[in-house]
């Protein structure tokens, strides 16, 4: 990015010496991160795709996962791409496999060819219909009918590695947040080794989701789910949509700012809502990547993840 750094040689010295000794600090800590893509959807994508999978595991994630669109309308192609993704970069490999339309019947036969493929991950959600999380969810007949059931189900054929989701602002469609909660120890003690949430942008509303869950006996890992804001207005309905707050601070911050100023300001919001988590004891960050590479690698590299690569100036 060709901006001007108008700042004093010196200050900007100190602020690159400062950083480098902070991303220091973090490394040692044994921070990790994995990554979370999508199906590419149109072919003409698939280049791009490629690009970001490529230089994002490249930075030696501890997995990176594919995931199922809404009514199990990418099974083929996100079964394709996990195979695919996990033999060319090496890297631990989770499909995302949902309860939406399908039996148990097919559910544990797709579960079944991901196993004899060597994939052992799996990341198991209710899903939403095609029709979007505003349409409702009923059960299908014979399926599967929740998340918890699929971890069961999921558990009784092999050994698999589970995420599961977890909602620290509460799910659109639970009746509580203790209902929520709830269906999340569920989860947990259905067998999954580990809850991803939905991104959130409030770190005290992480934390005192954190204290709840630990009163409710949920002793595995959460790992915070952080999305780079490539843009504010997609950013907002998405968050709306999904039920996560999102401060007015961060809307002053970005209105009205051209991409490269949006770009370097949306690393420094993530980037400074790490370094909280970090302060918290968190080690482990979970990246919606939107299938693009360089806001995620920008933000790795200042909390000492891979190469010095930054968009800060």
């Amino acid at each position: 990015m060709n901006m001007i750094d108008r700042r004093a040689p010196k200050d900007r010295f100190e602020e690159i010496a400062r950083l480098r000794h902070e991303a220091r600090q973090i490394r040692d800590q044994g921070v990790a991160v994995s990554f979370e893509f999508f199906p590419p959807k149109q072919p003409a994508l698939a280049t791009s795709f490629w690009q970001a999978a490529d230089e994002l595991t490249a930075l030696g994630p501890r997995f990176v996962s594919v995931t199922y669109g809404a009514g199990g309308s990418t099974r083929d192609q996100t079964r394709t791409l996990v195979s695919e993704m996990q033999a060319r970069s090496g890297v631990p490999t989770a499909a995302h496999l949902t309860c939406v339309g399908a039996s148990r019947a097919e559910i544990d036969a797709i579960a079944d060819s991901y196993w004899l493929a060597g994939i052992n991950r799996l990341v198991a959600l209710r899903g939403d219909p095609a029709a979007g999380i505003a349409a409702g969810y009923t059960p299908s007949p014979n399926g599967y009918a929740y998340a918890d059931d699929l971890v069961a189900g999921l558990c009784r054929q092999h050994p698999f590695d589970i995420s599961v989701a977890a909602y620290p602002e509460v799910h659109p469609q639970a009746q509580s947040a203790q209902a929520d909660l709830d269906h999340l120890k569920r989860k947990i003690d259905a067998g999954a080794s580990r809850a991803i949430t939905q991104f959130f942008f409030d770190v005290d509303c992480y934390k005192r989701f954190l204290e709840r869950a630990a009163r409710a006996g949920i002793t595995v890992p959460i790992i915070p789910g952080i999305l780079p804001i490539r843009s504010l207005e997609k950013t907002a309905s998405i968050a709306a949509a999904c039920g996560a707050h999102m401060p007015d601070s961060i809307h002053a911050r970005l209105a009205g700012r051209d991409e490269d100023a949006a770009a370097r300001i949306a690393v420094d919001i993530a980037v400074d809502q790490c370094r909280a988590l970090l302060k918290c004891g968190v080690r482990h960050f979970h990246f919606y990547t939107l299938n693009r590479a360089d806001l995620t690698r920008a933000i790795c590299a200042e909390i000492g993840m891979g190469a010095n690569v930054s968009l800060r100036r």
